[in-house]
């Protein structure tokens, strides 16, 4: 069993385990829980009910987090001629082609956080697949890092996007801001990214959706929101956008 720290125990005790919260209330919660001397990430841990062996069951994208993410993110982009030029000019950190794959085969440098390609790079990227992808930095069209838009998808991630996708246990696992971003960057964050995970529920996904919704301080405890009465308020906005 693993032992927790006097903070978390301490933190642990100011809420209800069993209770689905409202997610203001759980915005609220996760800030008093949190009782490390660093500004710690809010994560998002949300367990659907698909199967990801399935491919009609899966579930990925990206979106930009209205306020972001409050980390600096580090930006390769394999490009070459005028599109390389324009992603240094929206502020790549690396760009290149060869000679980065080349580096990352040799000698394992993994010195950034996202990966973005243009389509005719991606026979370069190919070949170091197996180095990115379980890493989780292989790009990809679905989270449009695969794109001849270099310029517009490093101003997105520098601006906050996060991609969100299912792992083996059928759970996302996103960071949503700062403890520090306060009540209402948070929730607008958190809206935001709950949204996109509800709208993408695959149509061969069958039965609750959203199996457990939870937010948590990076040392904190998990504290849980109350799925069924996401999913609602969703549906009531994505028809009041309709009329």
């Amino acid at each position: 069993m693993k032992k927790r720290g006097k903070n978390y125990l301490e933190s642990a005790k100011l809420f209800d385990k069993t209770e689905l919260y409202d997610i203001k209330d759980a915005i609220k919660l996760v800030q008093q829980t949190s009782k490390a001397k660093f500004d710690e990430t809010v994560e998002l841990h949300v367990r659907l009910g698909v199967d990801s062996r399935h491919a009609d069951q899966q579930v990925r994208g990206a979106v930009v987090l209205p306020h972001g993410t409050g980390k600096s993110l580090k930006v390769i982009v394999f490009a070459k001629d005028d599109k390389a030029k324009e992603a240094e000019e929206a502020g790549a950190e690396y760009v290149g082609g060869e000679e980065l794959a080349q580096k990352i085969q040799t000698e394992g440098w993994l010195d950034f956080d996202v990966a973005i390609a243009t389509p005719d790079m991606m026979g370069v990227v190919g070949r170091i697949g197996k180095i990115l992808g379980p890493k989780g930095l292989m790009p990809n069209p679905k989270s449009g890092t695969v794109t001849f838009d270099v310029a517009d998808a490093v101003k997105d991630v520098k601006a906050g996007k996060v991609e969100y996708r299912l792992d083996k246990g059928n759970i996302i696992h996103v960071p949503v801001g700062k403890v520090s971003f306060g009540d209402e960057k948070l929730y607008e964050n958190l809206r935001t990214i709950l949204t996109a995970i509800i709208k993408a529920r695959p149509a061969a996904a069958k039965g609750r959706y959203l199996r457990s919704v939870t937010i948590a301080s990076t040392m904190g405890p998990g504290i849980k929101i109350n799925g069924q009465r996401l999913t609602e308020a969703v549906a009531a906005r994505a028809k009041e956008q309709e009329n």
